[in-house]
């Protein structure tokens, strides 16, 4: 049995996500549907693409992955479903499947452009509904991917923007902020040779201060700033028991700058 997994920006105060799930049942009902998130920032195709990214190898083989952040919903943009060696993904082509695919060895990418695959009314703004959780339905009763539409070879992608290193320094960016107000990089202990332990300073958009790279929050007072590399593998700032990204003003595309110590 494939799981389905939804990951929007449609957020749970409406009837959005309850309906997806509705077309799904109604096509496969003994099928698992697990939602990853829908608190993307609307239309943030990027923030949908790292959630992602940071969720979808935790699912069995073969688990089909939706992501709907659509902000191009009624355009000319494709819809499309992805066989890759270990799983499937259903959605807009967009960039918000891009990410996790990167990771992945894609066998067979296929726009949706059978209406047979549809629900019988195709709204121009709700394709989650219509399209994809309709395609995810099928996907999970097995249905080959080439019954869905043509297929083609290349997808629209986002990238996490490159780091950038001196001798002294490595400039990133705020690329996520989570629940919790952490601040997650694009900086990772590969591209920036952090050691657990280490000291640099983080140079803010409005602050400079000494921040300690730790292994985990409570190596710090609470109430401290202290920079982790976190679940996802890149470096995020946080605060004990605080909210790092309200307290420094930060936002996605915010500089950071970690100036090495002087003992590296």
């Amino acid at each position: 049995m494939r799981v389905v997994t939804l990951t929007t920006d449609f957020g749970l105060n409406d009837w959005f996500v309850g309906t997806m799930k509705g077309v799904i049942l109604g096509i496969n009902a003994r099928i698992p549907i697990v939602d990853i998130t829908h608190q993307v920032p609307p239309g943030d195709v990027r923030a949908g693409a790292f959630a992602l990214l940071a969720s979808y190898s935790y699912f069995p083989k073969h688990t089909v992955h939706v992501a709907v952040v659509d902000p191009g919903v009624g355009s000319a943009r494709a819809a499309i479903a992805i066989e890759t060696a270990n799983y499937f993904f259903v959605g807009p082509d967009n960039g918000v499947l891009s990410l996790a695919l990167a990771e992945e060895k894609v066998r067979h990418i296929h726009r949706l452009e059978n209406p047979k695959y549809f629900c019988e009314s195709i709204s121009r703004t709700f394709h989650g509904r219509d399209v994809f959780a309709s395609v995810a339905g099928y996907l999970s009763r097995k249905t080959p991917l080439r019954h869905f539409g043509p297929a083609q070879e290349d997808l629209v992608r986002t990238t996490i923007p490159a780091s950038k290193r001196s001798s002294a320094q490595v400039a990133g960016e705020i690329i996520y902020i989570d629940h919790f107000g952490n601040a997650i990089t694009n900086l990772r202990q590969t591209d920036s040779r952090l050691r657990p332990g280490e000291i640099g300073r983080l140079t803010l958009p409005n602050e400079r201060r000494r921040i300690p790279i730790a292994q985990f929050y409570q190596e710090v007072e609470t109430g401290k700033p202290v920079a982790v590399l976190g679940s996802t593998g890149f470096l995020e700032i946080a605060i004990n028991g605080g909210n790092a990204a309200r307290t420094f003003r930060l936002k996605i595309g915010s500089r950071v700058i970690l100036h090495r110590s002087s003992a590296e």
